[in-house]
């Protein structure tokens, strides 16, 4: 169920995002009512999400997709124009966004807070 609910959340982004450019800097008021719509449904299911995928797994799915799927969605219905540039320096976030969370603060076995309660532990003794 929780794959679900990120599903949900990545595709309310998606059209949270296109009701964004939608609105011509926020001059339309249905788009914008849209947007606010949309991106309230992305945080609500991407948080139902978070008690059972680890914030790290679901941010860089979430992201990841929702990165490619704004490319994908800019070119298809608003006819923008990318350039190789353009899709290697895509590909390097997509790579950078799950190098961190695969990768970053948090992995290595011990959390900031069992490293800060350590910490605390030792100057007491």
């Amino acid at each position: 169920m929780a794959y679900l609910f990120l599903a949900i959340s990545i595709v309310s982004e998606l059209v949270g995002t296109s009701m964004l450019k939608a609105s011509q800097g926020f001059t339309r008021l249905l788009p914008v009512l849209g947007m606010i719509v949309s991106f309230t449904c992305a945080f609500f299911f991407l948080s139902l999400s978070l008690k059972t995928i680890p914030l790290n797994a679901a941010y860089a799915i979430w992201s990841g997709i929702g990165a490619i799927a704004t490319v994908v969605i800019s070119v298809l219905i608003w006819k923008e124009r990318i350039n190789t540039g353009s899709i290697i320096g895509i590909a390097l976030i997509v790579v950078g966004v799950v190098i961190l969370n695969l990768f970053g603060p948090g992995h290595g076995g011990e959390t900031a807070d069992s490293s800060r309660s350590e910490q605390l532990i030792a100057q007491k003794k």
